[in-house]
């Protein structure tokens, strides 16, 4: 039997709408990409008047999160702290708005979000993501 737990489009649109509602609680114009665990898309989200550099950022947030198994933050910190060697990881981000999703101890996909401060994007991806964590 496999236990594998997957990403489905209706947990997407979970996370999205979560995600989408803290956005316009803050008046923040921002896309929101959720991937799966292979870091294909499964929905993006583009609020009005955000501009379209946004796009690509969100999907690869989404993309760097899934593919090393940790928040894009990581990877702001430690050029932050002058560890420029990060720069150069295929797929690395180092932006913070990128964030696993984990269930069950499974990566099962990963949600990224940009338009505003990268700060304020990890709080939006955030909240989508602890709706979905409430309702597992």
């Amino acid at each position: 039997m496999d236990n594998r737990v997957t990403l489905t489009f209706d947990d997407a649109k979970k996370i999205a709408a979560v995600a989408e509602a803290e956005a316009r609680r803050n008046d923040w114009p921002v896309v929101i990409a959720i991937v799966d665990d292979g870091g294909h898309l499964i929905y993006l989200s583009r609020l009005d008047h955000t501009q379209f550099g946004s796009i690509e950022v969100a999907i690869r947030k989404a993309r760097a999160a899934i593919a090393f198994r940790r928040p894009t933050k990581v990877w702001e910190e430690h050029v932050a702290d002058g560890r420029m060697r990060y720069l150069g990881l295929p797929g690395a981000l180092p932006i913070e708005g990128g964030l696993p999703i984990m269930v069950n101890s499974q990566f099962i996909g990963a949600v990224g979000v940009s338009g505003v401060r990268s700060n304020q994007d990890a709080q939006i991806a955030q909240a989508g993501l602890d709706a979905l964590l409430k309702s597992n």
